[in-house]
């Protein structure tokens, strides 16, 4: 339990510390990427402003205007671009290479038509950042060479996920070391519980036997009469409870140690539904067995028949007088899938069944106690199934039944 609560807490911070990590790097790449993008637009569209070129930031007419933000009279100096002029049946007029050594004509024109195919009127093309813009009669379509922002871009990108992963790594185990002191008060108080629990129950067990006892002996000096068996009844209802409170806090510990070893789990399950057989009868209900012969399972034997009890008694008890008991065994792939299905009286809603394997709850608790239950009995069975490393789930493939599934390794 404490182990479970431990991983659980583990998965859960570094979950969040996974999608936090992953929110500020995305973000940041984003902005980066952005960045690039607007630099480059706002390059390109003073360039077409200009017929393709820059104008002469030292010129009376310009020197009044103010420069981009990321803009320098060094700009022009800087950067490398060329243009080409098309004609309205999109024919090469002019190219203007001169600012830019990578790229010839010839080369201007094949970056062109990659432009004029795309049907863009801004974007990429390779490294090359483009603008398309009518000047007179024709466009043109101004190229800027952004290559060094990409790779600084690219860089950026590699090292902010090589970072987030080492600070993510670093993180797991320094929240590996701490979490057993982090989680230590619901250690002590869960502890204290299953203490508590084991202890009172061994305490209620005597006086118990007490009552019985006495019990029995008025029922030898005095008739028999409804108070005493009612008495009886009570008491062997209280001490049954005792027994499972006790029963599931010992399976729950974390030391606890069932006898693992492989027995024939199909004849286990057979014998053991079949006492059922007799009580289905009595209460008008029909019973059905399938079960796999020569099955095997690597398990506590005893913990196994308690499983089956707990099942088949508490699909007994719920099943409407003339429903219907099903139980299968069969193998499938690596495990062992165990089912047992009965008819209900009243339809189960879904949001409920998640619920009917923690401790004392009922779907209709007037009903419950008529039937004498608790509510414990399901978690016992997961208890025995989660000890055995398996599965346990409850659905309802038709509004008149409920079914138990448990699978086991095996």
């Amino acid at each position: 339990m404490i182990r479970q609560i431990k991983v659980k807490f583990i998965a859960l911070s570094m979950a969040a510390l996974l999608v936090l990590l992953a929110v500020i790097v995305t973000g940041m790449n984003a902005i980066n990427y952005n960045s690039v993008v607007s630099d480059a637009d706002e390059t390109l569209s003073l360039l077409s402003k200009n017929s393709g070129r820059f104008p002469d930031f030292s010129d009376p007419d310009f020197i009044d205007k103010e420069l981009p933000r990321h803009m320098t009279p060094e700009t022009p100096y800087e950067s490398r671009y060329f243009s080409v002029l098309l004609d309205g049946n999109s024919n090469v007029v002019q190219t203007d290479t001169s600012r830019i050594k990578a790229i010839d004509p010839n080369s201007a024109i094949e970056y062109a038509g990659a432009v004029v195919d795309s049907g863009k009127e801004a974007g990429f093309v390779g490294k090359y950042r483009f603008l398309c813009y009518v000047e007179e009669n024709s466009t043109r379509i101004v190229f800027l060479d952004c290559g060094r922002k990409i790779d600084a871009f690219h860089d950026f990108l590699i090292a902010s996920i090589g970072m987030a992963l080492a600070g993510y790594a670093f993180f797991f185990f320094v929240i590996l070391f701490f979490s057993g002191r982090i989680i230590r008060p619901v250690t002590e108080s869960y502890e204290k519980q299953r203490r508590f629990i084991t202890d009172a129950g061994h305490e209620i067990k005597t006086p118990l036997a007490i009552i019985q006892a006495d019990v029995d002996v008025l029922g030898m000096d005095l008739e028999e009469n409804e108070w005493l068996e009612d008495i009886r009844k009570q008491t062997r209802r209280l001490a049954d409870l005792t027994n499972d409170l006790v029963y599931l806090s010992r399976m729950e510990e974390s030391g606890s140690a069932l006898q693992m070893i492989e027995f024939p789990v199909s004849d286990v399950v057979a014998e053991t539904a079949s006492s059922f057989q007799a009580l289905a009868q009595t209460q008008n209900k029909t019973f059905r067995l399938d079960i796999q012969p020569m099955l095997s399972l690597v398990g506590d034997e005893k913990s196994i028949r308690q499983l089956v009890n707990i099942l088949l008694d508490n699909a007994l008890k719920y099943s409407p007088e003339g429903g219907e008991v099903s139980v299968s065994l069969h193998r499938q792939a690596c495990q062992l899938r165990l089912t047992v299905r009965n008819t209900v009286r009243e339809p189960i809603p879904k949001e409920q069944l998640p619920h009917l394997f923690e401790r004392f709850y009922r779907v209709d608790s007037s009903r419950s106690a008529q039937t004498g239950g608790y509510g414990i009995g399901l978690s016992v069975a997961k208890a025995i199934v989660s000890a055995h490393s398996g599965k346990i789930s409850a659905a309802s493939p038709t509004p008149d039944s409920l079914e138990m599934t448990v699978q086991l390794p095996g």
